[in-house]
C-alpha cells in the first residue's frame, strides 16, 4: 500500500532587504585564542567599539580600542560572539577562547 506524501514550501520573505554594512578588511586573530590578547585589524584601523557576548546573550566585555589589540584576560574559556563597530559599520564573528 502506497501513501502519498504532500509537502508545502514557503519562500523566505524579508521585511528589511538592506544588506548590513560590514567593516572592510576585518581580520581577527588568533582564533581560537590561547593567550590574553586578540588582534583585530580593519582596512582603516580606526577607533573600534568592541562588545563580546556569552552564549546567553549577555555582554561580558565592552571596550573601545584605538590600536588593534584587545585584552581578553577576563574571559573564561568558552565560545563568544564578538561585535566590532567602526565608523557606524558593524561586524560580528564567533570567538573561541581556550
Amino acid at each position: 500500500m502506497a501513501l502519498p506524501i504532500v509537502t508545502f514550501g514557503q519562500e523566505l520573505v524579508s521585511v528589511n532587504d538592506a544588506k548590513p554594512i560590514e567593516v572592510k578588511g576585518f581580520k581577527m586573530y588568533p582564533n581560537p585564542a590561547y593567550g590574553e590578547e586578540v588582534y583585530i585589524t580593519t582596512a582603516t584601523n580606526g577607533n573600534k567599539e568592541i562588545q563580546i557576548f556569552d552564549v546567553f546573550g549577555d555582554v561580558v566585555l565592552h571596550d573601545r580600542i584605538a590600536a588593534n589589540t584587545l585584552n581578553i584576560s577576563k574571559l573564561v574559556p568558552g565560545v563568544y560572539v564578538l561585535q566590532v563597530t567602526e565608523n557606524k559599520k558593524t561586524m560580528t564573528r564567533k570567538l573561541v577562547v581556550k
